[in-house]
């Protein structure tokens, strides 16, 4: 059978980077075994659904390059379905009407402590098709105000295989018979997600280990309906980054970054913070997963290619955003010029004021070593375009004042010198033997000179690039302020 995975997130909230892994992992199950990778929102409940958050989860996934060969198909547009469903199971006796109060399910659940489970045990003192007559059933549905429940077995081992954690087993007495249609006449998610899964021909469902108390639930929803359930995958939980827990919105404030792909509301995502799709998902591919031939990179093709899920890890994954940023590093390192200065507006805007299209491509070439975020581009190329507007002041005390002043005056009377820079960097050489000043602090006084700071890209391919005029005139800046 053709593998098919579906993400099937509720639009209640803004889609948080724990349910973009989910997503990831659904569509790499697909695509390894080149199947369909399928989007359904799951939005029966009206009450909780949050305006907007429904085109936050298409457009994290836009942004992040994860399409969608179905979708998205919603809940919503499909009660006939679960309707049609519900009464097959009425009919064969799996399900039934209950028309207990709110008030008469709190008084039970004092009564037991808080330890009430609506069963096999309980049901028979509760108001429901099973403790009233026929015709009063057939009144209390006319009225409406009902809910429906499913049938849980009594005393059964309910056994299933979890591709990540093995094989699993449930007590049946302890699981409670639940709701599958509420009184709105709309579905639970627990009936609506077997129903649909079976109805696409779902092979694969890829969620959070915080579904795994309802698993034996819908494992009895199968076997009402006599349907072969699909393979189960539950992931580990994205932890926060110290201590135990999962990752919340809370936690990631908190430690300074993104929880969520792209912008919700006043939170920026990872997109606006300038990191790349490419290095989100092969971070996240990281949090609950290890290739085998244990590279740090991946693009998303390469994902596919790599990924076995018998190599998801059991246990959570904390979230490290300094691995995140190294992650970015890599893929940003590896893209081309062109690509980076299409990302990255602003520095466009600046170099193509000065430089031709050919040397805006080099002087990204110098600094893409030099890139974590996509907000460095603009930072690294700034050298480029305009002088430094402050002096690291401790790297000048460093140096010594008298020290910049001579290697400066010394440039300035080796003028013709600096439109080779490879020229002058052998004249600096002598100069600094001949005066006893050593070639690193030469190196030091120039780049301060020409960068501001100590650090940068390779000093005498800037000279080259900005070229003699540019040169000087900074030359004589770092002068008149020592």
């Amino acid at each position: 059978m053709k593998e098919r995975a579906r993400f099937a997130p509720s639009p209640t909230g803004p889609l948080h980077i724990g349910g973009v892994r989910t997503a990831l992992f659904n569509y790499l199950i697909a695509k390894k075994n080149g199947g369909d990778f399928i989007l359904r929102i799951e939005d029966t409940d009206s009450k909780r659904t949050v305006v907007g958050a429904e085109d936050h989860i298409k457009d994290s996934l836009k942004w992040l390059g994860l399409k969608f060969d179905e979708g998205p198909i919603k809940q919503s547009s499909r009660k006939s379905l679960y309707k049609k469903r519900v009464e097959e199971l009425l009919k064969k006796g799996l399900a039934y009407y209950a028309f207990d109060s709110s008030t008469e399910l709190e008084d039970a659940r004092k009564e037991s402590n808080g330890e009430f489970k609506y069963n096999y045990e309980t049901r028979k003192n509760m108001i429901n098709s099973f403790t009233v007559s026929e015709g009063e059933v057939k009144s209390r549905v006319d009225r409406g105000g009902y809910v429906i429940r499913m049938v849980i077995p009594e005393k059964e081992s309910i056994t299933v295989n979890d591709e990540i954690r093995g094989s699993l087993s449930f007590n049946s007495n302890e699981i409670e018979d639940k709701i599958i249609m509420k009184s709105d006449g709309m579905p639970t998610y627990h009936f609506a997600n077997v129903v649909d899964d079976h109805d696409m021909k779902i092979t694969s469902v890829v969620r959070g280990e915080e579904w795994l108390s309802s698993l034996p639930s819908h494992l009895t929803l199968y076997n009402h309906f006599g349907w072969s359930p699909p393979k189960f995958y539950h992931l580990p939980l994205i932890l926060k980054s110290t201590g135990q827990g999962k990752l919340s919105k809370r936690d990631a404030e908190d430690q300074g970054h993104p929880v969520f792909a792209v912008q919700w509301e006043e939170s920026k995502g990872f997109k606006e913070s300038g990191y790349t799709p490419e290095g989100i998902l092969n971070y996240l591919a990281l949090l609950g997963w290890k290739g085998k031939d244990e590279n740090e990179k991946y693009s998303l093709d390469e994902l596919v290619n790599s990924f076995e899920s018998k190599d998801i890890n059991k246990s959570g994954a904390r979230f490290d955003i300094k691995k995140a940023v190294w992650i970015n590093h890599l893929h940003l390192r590896d893209f081309s010029s062109k690509k980076i200065l299409s990302l990255s507006e602003q520095a466009n805007l600046l170099l193509e004021k000065k430089y031709s299209n050919d040397v805006c491509e080099q002087i990204v070439d110098l600094i893409k070593e030099r890139l974590n975020t996509l907000f460095d581009v603009e930072k690294e190329v700034f050298v480029f375009v305009s002088q430094p507007k402050v002096y690291d002041q401790g790297a000048i005390e460093k140096i010594t004042r008298n020290t910049i002043y001579n290697v400066l005056n010394f440039c300035k009377l080796k003028e013709e010198l600096i439109s080779e820079p490879l020229l002058l960097k052998e004249s600096l050489m002598t100069f600094g033997s001949e005066n006893q000043i050593s070639f690193g602090n030469i190196m030091k006084t120039l780049r301060l000179c020409i960068v501001g700071s100590l650090s940068g890209p390779d000093l005498f391919k800037i000279i080259d690039i900005i070229g003699p005029e540019e040169t000087l005139h900074r030359i004589e800046s770092l002068t008149n302020k020592i």
